[in-house]
């Protein structure tokens, strides 16, 4: 099972690759690429309607400013579609974005994450493939014990100082 990351414009790259790395930490297969919502509609719908027929299990789509990458891609594909805005620099400091991804219509939804969300939108993709294959929800299990590990070494640290 693969995860497709596409993103409005080579600008979001920074934020969507901590999405692409966090996959491959999981050894989850990732495909990559620009889809425009405004330049590039004809791919974009392209995309959307055949993602599910090309052994893609989740979609994180990222963009920024107006940010219809994401419903876009959810209006016409069955897949579940994972939105990350972006701050761009045509941005009102990232609310356009985030309220575009975060307010769909019913019966159209794409799960949201925080602003500048990459490495999370990864992380959720991981666990809905981990839903039903138990080696990447070991990989999550295993990954949520380092977080606890790290805090607690620094919270050890703290105290030893």
């Amino acid at each position: 099972m693969k995860v497709a990351i596409v993103m409005g414009s080579i600008s979001d790259m920074p934020i969507m690759q901590e999405a692409i790395d966090i996959l491959k930490s999981f050894e989850i297969e990732t495909e990559v690429d620009i889809v425009s919502a405004h330049r590039t509609p004809e791919k974009l719908f392209d995309f959307s309607k055949n993602a599910h027929t090309k052994g893609i299990a989740v979609i994180i789509a990222g963009a920024g400013g107006a940010a219809h990458l994401p419903g876009m891609v959810a209006s016409m594909s069955p897949l579940p579609v994972i939105g990350v805005p972006v701050k761009s620099s045509n941005s009102i400091d990232g609310w356009d974005s985030v309220l575009s991804i975060l307010q769909m219509p019913g019966g159209v939804p794409v799960a949201t994450v925080a602003l500048n969300g990459g490495k999370n939108a990864g992380i959720l993709a991981a666990q809905i493939i981990g839903s039903h294959d138990k080696s990447i929800q070991s990989k999550i299990i295993q990954y949520k014990e380092s977080l606890k590990d790290s805090v607690n070494a620094s919270s050890d640290n703290l105290k030893n100082k």
